[in-house]
């Protein structure tokens, strides 16, 4: 299964709505194991946790990478911090680094 989005695709988000089962969500991973932070990622809320209200389990759209709650547990309602709308722009390739003008 190929992923949802990609680097550089501009999505719409909504900022506090609160968390839906199946929608593609921004969120706030928990540190690494070398207690390194993460960037802030979209991945999808499945739903939930049972043992524990106010959380939620969340999954990659790619299972071959991508961080689950199987790797870092549920995570807390502050923790997911938009829903996504929708895919505003896709890039399909890089932009060209121009040359800046030297200034002297």
């Amino acid at each position: 299964m190929l992923p949802t989005y990609r680097d550089g695709d501009v999505l719409l988000v909504l900022r506090g709505a609160r968390p839906r089962p199946g929608r593609a969500h921004v969120v706030r991973l928990p540190p690494d194991s070398s207690g390194h932070p993460r960037p802030l990622s979209v991945k999808r809320v499945t739903g939930p946790d049972p043992d524990d209200p106010g959380r939620w389990w969340v999954d990659s759209d790619n299972p071959a990478e991508g961080v689950t709650s199987f790797d870092v547990g549920s995570l807390a309602d502050d923790d997911v911090v938009a829903v996504v709308a929708g895919l505003l722009w896709r890039r399909w390739g890089r932009l060209k680094r121009t040359a800046r003008p030297r200034t002297e």
